[in-house]
């Protein structure tokens, strides 16, 4: 018995036809499958429950999410794992998905620490953009979430904020590739709308991130720092008046960086990355022979 992978025929008709195929096929990520949907929802509800339930804690219940991040790691990782083997046995795909996931990661991991946080210059925000919107919802969230762990790891910063790190970066990545228009956006209206949602995105991610700290964070004045048992209208009016006051000259600066590095390196980049997708040829269904 031997694997036959579907050829394409030398005449011209046959030819000019697998093209056009080949071209539909790099334009579509990655489609979400119903387990893989159920496997997302169930990792945003939990997200969304370990970021905000401080706001709904009352005074006497000792809020630190240093307790909850251990906990928030072990149901993340292998709900993470379970996003993956969903994706692959809704679409057939093999383990060169998971190879080309583990060398995006590696890349954006390495990418991290060469703006080393300065200003909020970040060139691993642009890199999960253009991967979301090749590899799908489904995949981009679990990269941008082990790109996440591989990148404290590497620069040492892990601590109880990281799962907290790898679900703002995951839903972050997973929004590119729920954008719009993966058959007819081409050229530059493509790069402007990932460009925008980079920019976007870059704020919700900050935003996101500021609530995993300021619930305790003390020693602020009381006009932005976070009360427990308080009406939730009076916190959220403290705390985005917190993030206008410490994050939101970083969070320019990320934005700014994301979308500089999509107008200009974008079109490069999403080129080869639906070529490596197409060449590797995820979807294509494995028969055997006698």
């Amino acid at each position: 018995m031997r694997p036959i992978r579907p050829t394409t025929s030398t005449s011209p008709t046959t030819s000019t036809t697998s093209t056009s195929q080949d071209v539909t096929k790099a334009a579509r990520a990655i489609r979400l499958g119903p387990r893989a949907v159920v496997a997302l929802s169930l990792i945003t509800l939990i997200g969304i429950a370990a970021f905000g339930w401080p706001l709904l804690a009352d005074a006497d219940s000792g809020l630190a999410h240093a307790r909850d991040a251990p906990w928030l790691f072990a149901a993340l990782l292998p709900l993470l794992v379970g996003v993956v083997v969903a994706t692959i046995a809704d679409d057939g795909m093999d383990a060169k998905a998971v190879a080309m996931l583990g060398v995006l990661a590696a890349v954006g991991a390495a990418l991290r620490p060469l703006g080393a946080g300065t200003a909020g210059l970040e060139p691993m925000f642009f890199l999960m953009v253009l991967s979301g919107r090749v590899l799908g919802p489904g995949f981009g969230f679990v990269l941008g979430s082990v790109t996440m762990f591989a990148s404290a790891l590497l620069t040492g910063g892990v601590g109880p904020w990281m799962p907290f790190q790898m679900l703002a970066m995951g839903w972050f990545t997973m929004g590119a590739g729920l954008l719009p228009g993966p058959h007819r956006l081409r050229g530059r209206a493509e790069l402007v709308l990932l460009a925008l949602y980079g920019a976007l995105a870059s704020f919700a991610y900050g935003t996101v991130m500021n609530l995993q700290g300021w619930t305790f964070i003390g020693g602020m004045s009381s006009g932005v720092s976070f009360q427990p048992g308080a009406p939730l209208s009076d916190n959220l009016v403290r705390f985005f008046a917190y993030c206008a006051a410490t994050s939101l000259g970083w969070d320019l600066g990320r934005a700014a960086l994301t979308v500089v590095l999509t107008l200009t390196l974008g079109a490069t980049v999403l080129k080869a990355l639906r070529r490596a997708t197409r060449r590797a040829a995820f979807e294509a269904q494995v028969t055997f022979e006698a």
